[in-house]
C-alpha cells in the first residue's frame, strides 16, 4: 500500500510538468490573458518546483518524512482544485506556484520511501515500479491534457489530481512509518536564498529567453546575471560555513555523482525530444493533438516493457552496461528521426518511438537504484531532492537549447532554400514544375512560399534531432564513473548473511 500511494503522488507531480501544456490556449481565452501571461502558468511551475526541490531533504530530516509526505499531497490537491477553478490570469499564476512548491516534494520523496521499503536486492524491482511513474507521466501528459481538454473543458487538465489526491494522502495517513526527526537541525536561510535567486532566475532566463530573442534582451542577460550571482554566493557560503544548507557529502559517493550525471543526461534528452516531437507530429506531417499524443504515447509503452524486464536484467548485468545500451539504442532510433519527413508512415514512428522508450527504460532503472547503492541511509533524502533537482535543471536547458535552434535553425534554413527560388533555377523552368508553381502569379509564390518553409521546418527538426543525438553519443562513455554494482550487491549480500548468522 506504501508503494501505491507513492506511486499515486509520483504521477501527480510527473502529469502535471505536461498535462497543462496543451491546454493553455483554452485557457488564454477563458482567462482573458495574453501570450505573455499565459505562458506564467507553465513558468510559476517550473520555477517554484525547482527552487523548493532543494530543501526536501532538510525539511524531511528535521519534521519527518511522513508529516511532509502527507502536508505536500494534501497541499498539491487543494492547489490543483484552484487552478480549476481560477477565474482569471493572477489568481492561475498564485495557485500555479503553490502547486509548484507543494508538487516539488513529491518525486524526492516517494523515491526515498520506495528505497526504503525494499531491501537491496529487490531495489531494482522497486525502482521498476517508480520509475514507470516518474517517466509515464511526462509522456501520457499530452495526450491526457488533450483528451481531458477536447471532451470536457481544461478545468479537468487539474481536477483529475482530486481522486489520486485523496487516496494518497489516506494511504500515507493509514499505511506509512514516520521517520526519526532530528530536532537540532537549523536551517541555513543565507545558503538556501543565495540558490533559491540562482536556480529561479536562471529557471525564467531559460523559459522566456526564445519569447523575447536571449541576449538580445536587457530582461535575459539581467537573468543570468542574477543567476551566476545566486550560484556564486551560495558555493562560496557553503564551503565555508560548518552546517551547509546541501550536505555536501552526498557528493563524496562515486555512485551518486555518476547518477547525477546520467539524470541530468536522462532530463535533458527525454525532455527536449518530446518538446520538439509534439510540434513536428501536429506542424508538419498534420496530425490532430488527440492523434500526436497518441503516437507519442507509444514510447511510454517501450518504456514500460523495459522497466518490467530491466529489474531482473540487473541480477546478471552491471548497470553500467545497460546504462550504456540504453543510451546507444537512444541515439539509434535519433539517428531514424533525423531522416523524419512530412511523407513519414505511422509504422516508422511507432517502432522507433517504441525503441526510443526502451532506451529510456533501460536506462532510468539501473541509474535510480546504483545512485543509492552505497549511499549512506541518513543521505538518501538529501540524494533524491539532489537528484531530481538535477533533472528538471537539465530539462529546462534542454527544452530551451532545442526550441532555439528549431526557430533560428528553421529562420536559417528558410533564407537558404528561399535564395533558389527565382527565374534563373532550371528546375523551376521545367514544365511539371512550372505548371505548379508559376513565379508570376500569387497563387504560386504562395504555393513556392508554402512548400519552402515546409522544408525548412523538416531540416530544423532534423537538425535538432541530430544534435541530441550527438549529445547522447557523447556522454555513453562516461559510464565508466559508474563503480561495479554486483561487487556492491555482494558486499551487501554478506553482510546481511553475517548480521542474520550473529
Amino acid at each position: 500500500m506504501v508503494t501505491i500511494c507513492a506511486m499515486t503522488a509520483t504521477i501527480m507531480q510527473a502529469l502535471d510538468t505536461t498535462i497543462a501544456n496543451v491546454a493553455l490556449p483554452y485557457m488564454q481565452g477563458t482567462l482573458s490573458a495574453s501570450q505573455d501571461q499565459i505562458n506564467w502558468v507553465l513558468t510559476s511551475y517550473i520555477v517554484a518546483a525547482a527552487i523548493m526541490t532543494a530543501p526536501v531533504g532538510w525539511i524531511a530530516n528535521r519534521f519527518g518524512r511522513k508529516r511532509i509526505f502527507i502536508i505536500c499531497s494534501g497541499g498539491f490537491t487543494i492547489a490543483s482544485v484552484l487552478c480549476g477553478l481560477a477565474q482569471d490570469i493572477n489568481q492561475m499564476v498564485l495557485f500555479r506556484l503553490l502547486q509548484g512548491m507543494f508538487g516539488a516534494a513529491l518525486v524526492p520523496l516517494s523515491q526515498a520511501v520506495m528505497l526504503d521499503s525494499y531491501a537491496l536486492h529487490e531495489r531494482a524491482k522497486a525502482m521498476s515500479i517508480w520509475g514507470m511513474g516518474v517517466m509515464m507521466g511526462p509522456i501520457m501528459g499530452p495526450s491526457l491534457g488533450a483528451w481531458l481538454t477536447e471532451t470536457y473543458s481544461w478545468h479537468w487538465v487539474f481536477f483529475v489530481n482530486l481522486p489520486f489526491g485523496i487516496f494518497t494522502v489516506l494511504g500515507l495517513l493509514v499505511f506509512m512509518d514516520e521517520t526519526r526527526k532530528d530536532l537540532t537541525m537549523r536551517f541555513d536561510w543565507f545558503g538556501f536564498a543565495a540558490l533559491a535567486v540562482g536556480i529561479g532566475s536562471l529557471q525564467i532566463a531559460l523559459d522566456r529567453g526564445e519569447q523575447l530573442g536571449w541576449l538580445e534582451s536587457n530582461e535575459i542577460i539581467g537573468e543570468f546575471i542574477v543567476s551566476a550571482a545566486g550560484f556564486y554566493y551560495f558555493f562560496a557560503h557553503s564551503l565555508t560555513t560548518s552546517k551547509p544548507f546541501i550536505q555536501f557529502a552526498i557528493f563524496k559517493d562515486r555512485n551518486f555523482v555518476g547518477g547525477c550525471v546520467f539524470m541530468a543526461v536522462m532530463g535533458l534528452v527525454l525532455f527536449s525530444t518530446m518538446a520538439v516531437s509534439s510540434p513536428f507530429l501536429q506542424n508538419v506531417i498534420g496530425y490532430p493533438i488527440i492523434t500526436a499524443g497518441l503516437l507519442l504515447a507509444t514510447r511510454g509503452c517501450g518504456t514500460f516493457v523495459a522497466m518490467m524486464l530491466v529489474g531482473r536484467l540487473m541480477r546478471y548485468i552491471e548497470a553500467r552496461t545497460l546504462i550504456a545500451g540504453g543510451l546507444g539504442l537512444t541515439c539509434f532510433s535519433l539517428f531514424y528521426m533525423t531522416a523524419w519527413t512530412d511523407q513519414t508512415s505511422v509504422p516508422e514512428i511507432v517502432v522507433v518511438s517504441i525503441a526510443q522508450g526502451f532506451g529510456f527504460g533501460l536506462v532510468f532503472v539501473p541509474l535510480s537504484t546504483v545512485a543509492f547503492l552505497t549511499l549512506p541511509n541518513h543521505l538518501r533524502t538529501d540524494g533524491t531532492s539532489m537528484l531530481t533537482l538535477m533533472r528538471n535543471v537539465a530539462s529546462s536547458i534542454g527544452i530551451s537549447v532545442v526550441i532555439a535552434q528549431l526557430t533560428e535553425g528553421s529562420r536559417r534554413v528558410y533564407a537558404v532554400l528561399s535564395e533558389h527560388i527565382n527565374p534563373f533555377n532550371h528546375a523551376m523552368q521545367m514544365p511539371d514544375v512550372r505548371g505548379m508553381i508559376d513565379m508570376n502569379t500569387d497563387a504560386g509564390r504562395a504555393l513556392a512560399d508554402v512548400m519552402v518553409g515546409l522544408q525548412a521546418q523538416i531540416i530544423a527538426f532534423s537538425q535538432d534531432y541530430q544534435m541530441v543525438m550527438m549529445f547522447t553519443l557523447c556522454v555513453i562513455p562516461l559510464a565508466i564513473m559508474i563503480g561495479s554494482t554486483k561487487a556492491a550487491l555482494r558486499k551487501q549480500a554478506q553482510a546481511t548473511e553475517h548480521a542474520v548468522m550473529e
